[in-house]
């Protein structure tokens, strides 16, 4: 039996909830597994319909950690365990056990000054596991550049389920909102700095003067939304923007797929960064291309200048070039069929084929 430690979980909604239910469910399917998430409203119904054992911890946070850690350890003395699976290493910072334990890396929790005691508690705990399993390339090499020991580490990008056939009726839907706007440029992510919302509003001021009926697309909500509409306003782009929030998951995905590109040029800020950015990868199911930044770990899921294109998000000039490049002679239609064609290498039933090998 493997433990599955994680702090975030469904029914909550995230990409970390989305990757620890995906990685739970698959390896259930080839080992015995239970899951120690934390408590989140209406999580019976989900535990119920659950084809393995879940096990919620509540109470204040502070605390929670403690009470979780206990549980496990007594858990693991009086059952057979092969080994743990963690979603950060502070879910393993205080389990006492020689049994094999895992633990994932996505880039922010780890990103930390080197030396600080921070830094110090990541670097314990990592170089006490059997492997550490980083999200991209650009994660593995964070990883060992702030003092994790570089043997230990493997990459496994975060996987996908392929999509959904699309709903004929949401699609015609979604044809009657955007009417004759063309081209589309999308972005689906929470409203933060490091998602660079603000530099694509930026560049379709100067795209608006080649394509007067360009649409950009927002979807989702976070802190920099109101900021990004007042940006729009101040530079009189209201009819070229759409937002979108609190929307269908049939709605997000057919926007989607009536895009011609995603755009999310991340960059660092402050010590948040872009691991990986499965965002990406959902767009390429559909056919649409992306548009990444360097900073981060978008090169693991766009393949640059085949299933998109790389930029550097920190300059508005490179931003604005790339969409362009991408627009004229609608080079988007090539890349988003090679997006398309490649994106099954990101389908849950071949990534989980990489656990199965650490864990065999």
């Amino acid at each position: 039996m493997y433990l599955i430690v994680t702090r975030s979980f469904p029914p909550e909604l995230g990409g970390m909830q989305s990757l620890m239910w995906g990685l739970s469910r698959e390896l259930s399917k080839n080992f015995m597994i239970k899951v120690f998430a934390d408590y989140v409203e209406d999580h019976k119904d989900f535990d119920e319909q659950s084809s393995f054992s879940i096990e919620r911890i509540g109470g204040i946070k502070l605390l929670r950690k403690y009470r979780k850690a206990q549980l496990i350890n007594e858990y693991i003395k009086e059952n057979k365990i092969n080994g743990i699976i963690a979603d950060h290493w502070k879910s393993l910072e205080l389990i006492k056990t020689s049994k094999k334990k895992y633990c994932l890396i996505h880039s922010k929790e780890i990103n930390h000054p080197k030396g600080s005691s921070q830094n110090k508690r990541v670097v314990n705990v990592l170089n006490n596991v059997a492997k550490v399993i980083a999200n991209s390339q650009f994660t593995k090499n964070l990883a060992i550049e702030l003092g994790v020991n570089e043997n230990k580490i493997i990459v496994i990008n975060p996987g996908v389920d392929p999509a959904q056939e699309l709903n004929k009726k949401t699609l015609d839907k979604v044809e009657s909102i955007l009417k004759i706007k063309n081209p589309r440029l999308i972005t689906v992510s929470r409203f933060d700095k490091r998602k660079n919302h603000e530099k694509i509003v930026m560049a379709l001021r100067n795209l608006k003067q080649i394509y007067p009926d360009i649409v950009y697309i927002c979807v989702g909500y976070g802190e920099e939304e109101e900021n990004i509409k007042k940006l729009v306003k101040e530079l009189d782009l209201e009819a070229q923007v759409m937002f979108f929030k609190n929307i269908s998951d049939d709605l997000k995905n057919a926007l989607l797929a009536k895009s011609n590109i995603f755009v999310m040029p991340s960059i660092i800020y402050k010590k948040s960064i872009e691991g990986f950015g499965i965002a990406y990868v959902e767009a390429a199911q559909y056919g649409v291309p992306s548009i990444g930044g360097k900073d981060g770990g978008a090169s693991d899921a766009i393949d640059h200048e085949k299933t998109g294109l790389i930029c550097d998000g920190n300059n508005f000039d490179n931003v604005y070039y790339s969409i362009n490049s991408m627009l004229e002679n609608k080079k988007y239609l090539e890349y988003g069929k090679n997006a398309k064609d490649l994106v099954s290498k990101f389908y849950w039933s071949n990534i989980i084929e990489q656990y199965k090998q650490i864990l065999n």
